[in-house]
């Protein structure tokens, strides 16, 4: 047995006996820990920003890219917000034990579908320290115990932000172990994490293609994950032009680094002011990289490539396309999306509905930016990710997707002929 082996198998070990604690936990106690955990993350501002600065400090060196650096930044007003989210779960409603469905039998059997956690989570994460803070939220509150495994970009921020989500933990009474963090930045913990059958129920990835296709590609335990976030904002010939533009820009350029960021704009050819819209994408810092009839719009616009209808940017760079209708921008969607966010501009009900209804994606949007594809925006306290799959949980996943259900089935001394 490797090392990495052992101390995954003594970690996974550690919480599953945490989980079996937390059943017997009240909401009350769940939500005690993390309004002190919260408490803890101001309380330690001055060490976090610290352990923080080493971390920018450490992969300027290593030559990092901005979109990572911007997701690896934690200043004053980031880490209140991180605080604020962890307080926002604390009061949420609990799932665990919500009745999702009761029905009676002719034979007076009631059947109800209860909701319950998932047991261990394993979370396999780079760049964003925010998310050991949310995603030991999300799994508290929701009744399980977490393993978190961070990006080793991260790992001064990590530390000390586990550390002040711990000291919640234990001030609450709970079990220590039903947050853990992996203080090794050896990959090979990963590969033991996706290997830990019956100690780990769920991996959720978290992070750039490279680490969720070789979760993808190595795992034996199931998993929830997203790929690239290509996502679409489609400008409809009757959309208003201030509309969007400020759609437009927002979209791409208020954080080019998180998965909800817009990266590629689809302009109707019959929308009356193409030339404004790239413009002020343009001046926005953005480079655009057009199609030949974009191209005509303004001198500043780089020929696009193939391969850009295809890409993540993460970056102030749009690829822009001009469509012949909503038919042929859901055709484009369907042929360069990754499901995740795509948007329709226009003030025809009639063509908003049937994108709505025909865009594959696990979060459709009409009149707004695709920078509000985030658990936060949805009114969800925080989020673990965001998932493009079918199964089990779409969009952001939060307390609900961190659950799922038995049967109860309550007699009377039935049995069956």
């Amino acid at each position: 047995m490797t090392e990495a082996v052992k101390l995954i198998a003594e970690m996974g070990h550690k919480a599953r006996a945490a989980f079996t604690m937390l059943a017997g936990v009240s909401d009350a106690q769940k939500s005690d820990a993390l309004t002190a955990a919260a408490r803890h993350l101001r309380a330690s501002q001055a060490a976090i920003l610290a352990a923080n600065q080493r971390d920018m400090e450490n992969a300027r060196a290593r030559g990092l890219s901005d979109a990572m650096l911007d997701r690896l930044m934690i200043d004053e007003g980031r880490l209140a917000a991180i605080a604020d989210a962890v307080e926002k779960v604390a009061n949420l409603p609990d799932p665990v034990g919500q009745i999702i469905d009761r029905s009676e039998q002719p034979n007076g059997l009631v059947m109800e579908r209860i909701r319950v956690p998932l047991g261990v989570i394993g979370i396999i994460y780079e760049s964003r320290p925010n998310v050991t803070a949310d995603a030991a939220a999300l799994a508290l509150r929701s009744g399980n115990a977490v393993i978190l495994r961070g990006g080793s970009e991260a790992i001064e921020s990590n530390r000390a932000i586990f550390d002040a989500m711990t000291a919640g933990v234990i001030e609450a009474g709970l079990a220590e172990h039903a947050i853990q963090l992996v203080q090794t930045t050896d990959r090979a913990a990963v590969g033991a994490m996706l290997k830990a059958n019956g100690l780990i129920d769920i991996i959720i990835p978290r992070g750039g293609k490279s680490l969720v296709k070789r979760v993808q590609d190595e795992a034996s335990v199931p998993i929830l994950a997203h790929l690239d976030g290509i996502n679409h904002t489609y400008i409809g010939k009757d959309a208003d032009q201030d509309k969007a533009i400020a759609i437009a820009v927002n979209a791409k350029m208020r954080r080019t680094g998180v998965c909800g960021a817009m990266e590629t704009l689809l302009i109707d050819q019959d929308y009356p002011a193409p030339g404004a819209l790239v413009r002020a994408l343009i001046d926005a810092g953005c480079e655009v990289r057009g199609d030949d009839s974009v191209l005509e719009l303004d001198e500043r616009i780089v020929s696009a490539e193939a391969a850009d209808w295809d890409t993540e940017y993460l970056a102030p760079i749009a690829a822009v396309a001009m469509v012949n209708g909503v038919d042929e921008a859901l055709e484009h969607i369907a042929a360069h999306g990754s499901h995740h966010t795509d948007v329709i501009v226009t003030e025809d009900k009639a063509i908003a509905e049937k994108f709505i209804q025909r865009a594959d994606s696990a979060i459709v949007m009409h009149n707004a930016s695709s920078q509000f594809a985030d658990g936060g925006e949805f009114g969800l306290g925080a989020e673990i990710g965001i998932s493009t799959g079918r199964m089990h949980a779409r969009g952001p996943v939060a307390l609900e997707g961190l659950t799922t259900y038995k049967w109860v089935v309550r007699g009377t001394g039935q049995v069956r002929p």
